[in-house]
């Protein structure tokens, strides 16, 4: 049984752990491993967390499969897509599952968790940025209506960037 909550400051700590593990287990490979730990410490401390979740314009959510965290998403409505014009769109800013819990469609249920927000607050579609060699996560992305409307360099230190396929969904 799975369960998707709001995630409040207090959750800080648990986001930090799921990011942290979901990030390395996702990209870890994709640069150096002092550069991937650069990248971790400066962006996924539970400190950070802890702002990011008292910021109003972020919405976290938690995706738990038998009361255990599987996964967390974090999605900024009327955040205006790069290159579209769209009108009001929400940016999936995180959505990140941990590899224990890949086959159980965790993901597809968080992410139409975000989708169902994103309609509530009357945006036109929702957009994100992936890994250009993330497979996975592109597949399933092409799978749920998105397309790939140009690209992004994603920086991991200040040696190293990953490129990054920007993606939009428009809803009917």
């Amino acid at each position: 049984m799975s369960s998707v909550v709001d995630a409040t400051k207090n959750d800080a700590l648990l986001v930090s752990d799921i990011a942290t593990r979901s990030f390395i287990e996702s990209h870890g490979h994709s640069a150096p491993a002092a550069d991937i730990a650069f990248y971790v410490s400066q962006h996924y401390s539970p400190a950070i967390f802890e702002s990011e979740l008292l910021n109003t314009k972020n919405n976290y959510n938690i995706i738990y499969h038998n009361g255990i965290a599987a996964g967390y998403s974090n999605i900024i409505f009327n955040s205006p897509c790069p290159n579209c014009d769209t009108g009001p769109v929400a940016k999936l800013d995180r959505i990140y599952l941990l590899q224990e819990f890949y086959g159980l469609q965790l993901g597809h249920e968080l992410f139409e968790y975000n989708i169902n927000l994103a309609k509530q607050q009357h945006q036109k579609g929702i957009w994100l940025y992936t890994w250009k060699e993330n497979e996975r996560a592109i597949k399933f992305y092409i799978k749920m209506g998105f397309i790939i409307t140009g690209s992004h360099d994603f920086k991991i230190s200040a040696t190293h960037s990953n490129p990054n396929h920007l993606m939009l969904r428009l809803f009917q």
